[in-house]
């Protein structure tokens, strides 16, 4: 990690929202901007399946985060307003406790012992860093991706205990498609000659199996009418031909973002992070998302998607905003236009940037 990287060590048993304790954990955290004396200004982002907590670059840390173009000062999140804080999920590999992590009385990695994590578990643990910096309401809680379904478990545990919500590209459950795509992700590492039951090394990573994960991931993160526009059906020399293999720019490019996140990510920690991801539903314990938000949130939302989002699709950001609509939350709902599919939060982000700055001004 950076070293604008803080750690939170809780020295309790921490329960998992689906059975099962951690004896005791770690959270990594970062943060940009400066609370008011009234602990008033603070802006939670959560992050999707993969990211750290380096969201955006800082004195101590000038290496690039991965929404640098949204968080800052002066830009959409503006630190010069906001005390913006980022928790690493429970369950990743950037810091924070996880499978990969050594478990306190054996001395070894957790891998497969670890308890099942469930993305409530993400939110819950986060309140403890929350609590630790003395802050008793958010003034917003931003989750894009796998971090919108971080945010709907944080105002289901902690109701009314934040301002204002924007949940970007994403939804209150996963759909059918998202399920089985993330379910060969799955099954591409665990079948992997070197995955081994968890028991892998790293001299022999399941790496096979993470490139194959990671490929259908970037197929599921971006869309068609991108990748048209961008590659159609031009041949690449950038790699070797493989066997029936390699042969366009499409195929070089999910090549190289494979080998970028083979060896930096564990593989135990996708599998943890990606069934949570599938087994999450924000109304688990409302009836309906109408009852959820009546119950836990009526503030100022904002609710962004773009058409071209295969993972999350727009109509599941539809169905957020009409819920919050009903229960009378002051609602900003926009299906922005760009190609760029499900990382359009990410990569488009003038487009994004626009309406999340208005929504907080």
């Amino acid at each position: 990690m950076g070293p604008a990287t803080h750690y939170f060590q809780f020295d309790e048993e921490f329960p998992m929202y689906r059975g099962g304790i951690l004896p005791c954990l770690q959270l990594a955290w970062e943060s940009w901007g400066e609370l008011n004396e009234t602990q008033s200004n603070a802006v939670l982002v959560f992050t999707g399946l993969s990211p750290s907590a380096h969201v955006a670059s800082s004195e101590r840390d000038p290496e690039p985060g991965w929404w640098e173009r949204m968080i800052g000062p002066g830009k959409p999140i503006d630190t010069n307003r906001f005390f913006v804080l980022c928790v690493n999920s429970l369950g990743s590999c950037h810091g924070s406790t996880g499978p990969a992590s050594i478990h306190p009385r054996t001395g070894k990695p957790w891998r497969l012992s670890f308890p099942e994590l469930s993305i409530d578990d993400i939110a819950i643990s986060t309140r403890l860093v929350v609590e630790h910096l003395g802050i008793k309401t958010l003034h917003a809680v931003v989750g894009p991706s796998m971090g919108g379904l971080t945010a709907m478990a944080w105002v289901k545990h902690f109701p009314n205990s934040t301002e204002r919500l924007a949940l970007i590209s994403t939804a209150c459950s996963a759909t059918p498609m998202a399920v089985a795509i993330r379910s060969l992700q799955r099954e591409a590492i665990v079948t992997d000659r070197n995955f081994r039951e968890g028991n892998y090394s790293e001299d022999e990573w399941p790496e096979v199996g993470m490139r194959i994960a990671r490929k259908l991931g970037m197929i599921s993160y971006r869309s068609a009418t991108e990748w048209q526009q961008r590659f159609g059906r031009k041949h690449q020399d950038y790699f070797p031909a493989t066997l029936f293999g390699m042969r366009y720019q499409v195929e070089s490019y999910l090549e190289t973002h494979a080998r970028k996140f083979v060896g930096q990510f564990d593989p135990c920690c996708y599998l943890y992070l990606s069934r949570a991801t599938d087994a999450f539903d924000a109304c688990d314990t409302d009836r309906g998302l109408r009852a959820l938000f009546k119950r836990s949130f009526t503030g100022k939302a904002l609710v962004l998607g773009v058409d071209t989002d295969f993972l999350f699709p727009l109509y599941q950001q539809q169905e957020l905003a009409s819920a919050l609509e009903a229960v009378e939350a002051d609602v900003h709902f926009e299906a922005l236009p760009s190609v760029q599919g499900h990382d359009a939060f990410l990569v488009d982000s003038d487009r994004f940037g626009t309406p999340i700055g208005e929504w907080l001004r």
